[in-house]
């Protein structure tokens, strides 16, 4: 596996005194399965020499945001997603008794021990991460950045209602997208001064039918995990559209015709990050040698 100070200190060979200068963040929304499109993203920031010098993420963000910073170049953990089947997803869902949630995530966490190859600490990162929580208890902003990488990516990713809570440090965690589904205030704390921001969140009125027409009488009656998870993304909406005025480029890839739970979409998902990246790489080149 590349390490990411090897990757940065190849990608800066190909860039100028000025791009050296800059401390790069780099902030990955949530969205569920849309979030798949920030690997997408990372593919194509990797290829074009931008450098990545601290991550911020928030739920799929997190998890995306932590596979990178371990080390894992974009384009493994592109092939990591897609080798990935329904059946073997489905597998991972261990159902508990509904007290806090439906899934008690601890099959996706020793999965994902599995991934990264044990429960790394965060000091244990080539890229300085940041993982967003929610204290449900208080509504609070919850920064995860030290301690175990599986624990913080687990609380990220802890939708309310569907995964059981996390209890941390005291508190009990759950999805960080509630409060700041795309964490570029975190980064500017981290010490940023360049910002990209990524969101998979999309209008809810951008939902398309089939053959491009929009109406909500085509929608199909939603289950119950359609309905937490939309009653989620609507305020989080909001939230993503505030938090983008303060990156410095905000990428915003056209994934509202994924669904949030259809992580069979996965290659689609990742080729619409790469679409937006490309779309955005220009305006990146131009305000970083500015």
């Amino acid at each position: 596996m590349r390490k990411p100070a090897d990757r940065r200190k190849r990608i800066l060979r190909n860039c100028g005194a000025k791009l050296r200068k800059r401390k790069i963040g780099l902030a990955l929304g949530s969205g569920a399965a849309r979030g798949l499109a920030h690997i997408g993203v990372l593919e194509v920031l990797e290829k074009e020499g931008i450098p990545i010098d601290m991550i911020a993420g928030t739920s799929a963000g997190a998890l995306v945001g932590a596979l990178y910073a371990q080390g894992q170049d974009a384009s493994l953990i592109k092939n990591l997603v897609q080798d990935l089947r329904w059946k073997r997803l489905a597998s991972l869902v261990d159902l508990a008794l509904p007290k806090t949630g439906f899934i008690s995530g601890k099959k996706i966490k020793d999965q994902l021990e599995v991934i990264f190859g044990g429960d790394l600490k965060f000091s244990d990162l080539g890229i300085p991460l940041a993982c967003v929580a929610t204290d449900i208890m208080t509504g609070e902003e919850i920064v995860l950045d030290h301690g175990s990488v599986l624990e913080g990516v687990r609380a990220s990713i802890s939708i309310p209602g569907i995964f059981t809570v996390v209890k941390l440090g005291g508190r009990y965690l759950v999805d960080g997208g509630l409060v700041n589904p795309v964490p570029v205030s975190v980064l500017k704390k981290m010490g940023a001064d360049f910002i990209i921001a990524v969101n998979v969140i999309p209008d809810i009125r951008d939902r398309a039918r089939p053959g491009g027409k929009k109406g909500v009488e085509d929608f199909k009656e939603p289950n119950v995990i359609s309905v937490i998870m939309q009653s989620i993304y609507i305020g989080a909406h909001a939230l993503a559209k505030a938090s983008l005025e303060g990156a410095d480029v905000a990428i915003q890839p056209q994934v509202a015709h994924i669904g949030t739970t259809d992580f069979r979409q996965a290659q689609d998902c990742i080729a619409h990050g790469e679409l937006a990246a490309r779309d955005a790489i220009l305006e990146i080149k131009r305000k970083l040698a500015a």
